[in-house]
């Protein structure tokens, strides 16, 4: 059962505050769109097929559908009872009953209506491609709580994660400044959908319990805790080793090797993925936000340098 927790039962929600809005657009997060784009545009540039604006607009478009999938997952997770008030996680501005419903909703498709706007000048730079990005990236991004066939609560968020904010997201990036795809685009795509899905990962390890009680199956909720620790490592164990592939292959200088500088962010989060449970996580999923953002940095960096 679905339950608001600040405003009284039959109450109006208070008219939504600047704060109230920028918690439910969920700052953090928005490393997740914007890192694919830094990473494709700096190895674009590197490349020499960099285009200033095509990149500031796949920025906006991604970061669009970043915010827009938020709200919309805000109002189906309270809707589906996922988020109620046992939630272990932030606050949400749904089960809070700080904004209404609805207008969450309509927050999260207005959001997906401006990246549609940007979306017509990427197809007018990038042609037929991009209109089955934007497409397939939208109806993704609805789906991935909305829908008649929910992503996350059958245990398809990781992948959406790993797909959307990774392989399609750099990509896709890359190949509307550039025309192309260099097969350094593709490898670069790995880590950053890697770490993406860690967020994700740290989510659901967090949420396994209520989860449950709520019929979401994510990967830890079928498989168990000991899967998402797993997990867990194995995805960055995949992002760093994408750099030493990179390299091996010839598609990056030794400058590729930066994002090692960020290691010991590692260590923080995963302590607390190998041992904690519950909200004794939400400090991993802080930490593994900061280590996307500082690893993604370090990688654009290190792809542009030759």
């Amino acid at each position: 059962m679905t339950t608001l927790v600040t405003t009284p039962p039959g109450a109006a929600p208070p008219r939504p505050s600047l704060k109230t809005w920028l918690m439910a657009v969920r700052p953090k997060t928005l490393t997740a769109g914007a890192v694919p784009v830094l990473v494709a545009t700096s190895l674009a540039f590197g490349d020499g097929v960099g285009r200033l604006l095509p990149a500031l607009a796949a920025l906006v478009g991604a970061v669009l559908i970043q915010i827009g999938t938020n709200f919309i997952n805000d109002y189906y997770d309270f809707k589906k009872g996922a988020d109620t008030e046992e939630r272990l996680g932030p606050k949400r501005v749904t089960q809070s009953g700080l904004i209404a419903p609805a207008t969450v909703l309509m927050g999260g498709l207005a959001c997906f209506a401006l990246a549609t706007l940007v979306g017509v000048y990427l197809v007018a730079v990038g042609g037929l491609p991009i209109v089955f990005i934007g497409v397939a990236s939208l109806l993704c991004g609805y789906a991935y709580t909305g829908g008649p066939f929910p992503l996350a609560y059958r245990g398809l968020g990781d992948l959406f994660v790993l797909i959307f904010f990774g392989i399609v997201a750099v990509t896709g990036a890359y190949y509307v400044q550039a025309g192309f795809v260099s097969p350094a685009a593709w490898w670069a795509s790995v880590p950053v959908g890697a770490i993406g899905t860690c967020l994700i990962v740290v989510n659901n390890q967090r949420d396994a319990s209520t989860d449950v009680k709520a019929g979401k199956r994510t990967m830890v909720v079928r498989f168990g805790t000991g899967f998402g620790r797993a997990e867990y490592v194995v995805l960055l164990i995949a992002s760093y080793a994408t750099p030493f592939l990179l390299f091996a292959r010839g598609y990056a200088s030794a400058w590729v090797f930066l994002p090692l500088l960020s290691l010991p962010l590692v260590v923080p989060p995963l302590k607390l993925m190998l041992k904690a449970q519950g909200a004794a996580l939400n400090p991993a999923l802080g930490g593994t936000a900061k280590l996307q953002m500082v690893f993604g940095l370090l990688f654009a960096v290190g792809l542009y340098l030759r």
